[in-house]
């Protein structure tokens, strides 16, 4: 059975976990297929879009205990367990994860490895690990930390409590609820939208932004500027522009 179903509209992607026995955890093989599966696409200018999410009851609960549990130091080092997940963050399509009932551990990970995440009414996360004698893994401790702050985090990785939807809207971590049974039609509509613009917009868009994580404001304002200048070299800037004055829509090439 495979790990990834993967679902095609127009420019928008879903990819869906799909390791329903073990409420959606994950593995080393899920993640390779996830990578085959979604790194193809990655390069495919008509493609605006991925949509990541799992089931109606679990987005992913938490990293497969099962494969680390007889691991020594020496294995995990060598192996650099877990730093194959940055490939799946250096995709540069825009990523939306759609998280309905549990993202814990890996799970709430994963979902902050996407640009945006939204959320069911009955989503929850959560960064357990404390609770196994570890800490997170996958980017807990520094993306946790830098989207709802030191203070938030640390309340929930030294607990290992949960955090609802409205909580984690609250905080920071989710961009909007929505009801179960809308999440997903919600969210490729809003997939859709951000697909109808320009790749290459949309890549630089999310780079900025992601820049700002880890500059200084001065240096920030530097790299957005250049960014900004560097579109002006795209044939998406000028068909926008002139879509504009002529009052139309305008119809992007992705270069």
């Amino acid at each position: 059975m495979s790990n990834i179903i993967i679902e095609r509209e127009g420019a928008v992607v879903i990819a869906r976990l799909n390791r329903p026995k073990a409420l959606n955890a994950l593995n080393t093989s899920l993640l390779d297929e996830l990578l085959e599966k979604l790194q193809p696409l990655d390069n495919d200018p008509t493609v605006g879009c991925f949509v990541i999410t799992g089931s109606e009851r679990a987005f992913a609960a938490g990293a497969d205990i099962k494969e680390m549990e007889q691991k020594s130091y020496l294995d995990m080092f060598q192996e650099d367990f877990f730093g194959a997940w940055e490939a799946f963050t250096a995709l540069r399509t825009p990523k939306i994860a759609a998280v309905s009932g549990y993202a814990l551990g890996g799970g709430c990970e994963l979902s902050m490895m996407c640009d945006i995440i939204y959320a069911s009414e009955s989503a929850k996360f959560a960064q357990p690990e404390i609770k196994l004698g570890v800490i997170p893994g996958i980017g807990g401790t520094q993306r946790l930390t830098k989207l709802i702050g030191k203070v938030k985090a640390l309340d929930l990785i030294l607990t290992g409590r949960m955090m609802n939807a409205q909580e984690a809207l609250q905080a920071g971590l989710v961009a909007r609820i929505f009801p179960k049974e809308e999440l997903l039609d919600r969210t490729i509509e809003i997939a859709h939208q951000i697909a109808s613009y320009s790749k290459p917009s949309l890549i630089a868009a999310v780079e900025a932004v992601d820049r700002a994580l880890e500059l200084g404001l001065r240096e920030g304002l530097l790299f957005e500027r250049r960014v900004f200048h560097a579109l002006f070299a795209t044939k998406d800037q000028k068909e926008g522009m002139k879509a504009f004055i002529e009052k139309r829509q305008p119809a992007f090439v992705g270069g």
